[in-house]
């Protein structure tokens, strides 16, 4: 295991909320937030109405610039979301996740507890100096991010479509060689 389950489940929860805002988007709607609640199960207050919403989507750049950025720029980031945020951490256990951080209230507004999580499974990832886990797809058209958690590190596309894609083209100029 690289990471432990709340650090990778907060890593994945954050690269589908930054990749919601590429072609085709998928977080236009309240029922979009349901489906990405329903994947990434946040406890605590969750308002379900448009301002959450907005919330969310408005969230997103910052995100995708934590997620991408060197190393020490991660930092910088990471603080700067630490800093501005009232802090209160404590170990939780709910539904079927054993012992894990909670670092903000969970009265906060849903788009802070998603920024402090993804701040804080980013520590863990500078700590362990894995940043090369997170990059932009390997597919030429696409701009999402991959996320590799992978033991041998080798996941290059953001998602099964893109490496499907990648690997008819391949084969296709096999073919075109032979």
């Amino acid at each position: 295991m690289i990471f432990t389950d709340d650090t990778a489940d907060a890593l994945r929860a954050a690269v589908w909320l930054v990749n919601s805002a590429e072609d085709p988007q998928t977080l236009e709607t309240l029922a979009d937030e349901d489906a990405f609640l329903e994947e990434f199960p946040y406890t605590g207050r969750l308002d379900r109405d448009d301002r959450e919403l907005q919330e969310l989507r408005a969230l997103r750049p910052r995100l995708r610039a934590m997620l991408l950025a060197p190393r020490d720029e991660t930092v910088a980031h990471v603080n700067d979301a630490l800093a501005e945020t009232h802090l209160a951490p404590r170990l939780v256990r709910h539904g079927g996740t054993d012992w894990h951080l909670h670092a903000v209230g969970d009265e906060r507004p849903l788009a802070e507890r998603v920024l402090i999580e993804t701040a804080m499974a980013m520590i863990d990832v500078i700590r362990a100096d894995e940043g090369s886990r997170l990059m932009i797809c390997d597919d030429d058209t696409c701009l999402a991010i991959a996320l590799d958690l992978s033991r041998n590190r080798s996941k290059r596309y953001c998602s099964a479509t893109c490496a499907n894609r990648n690997a008819v083209a391949a084969y296709r100029a096999r073919r075109a060689e032979a």
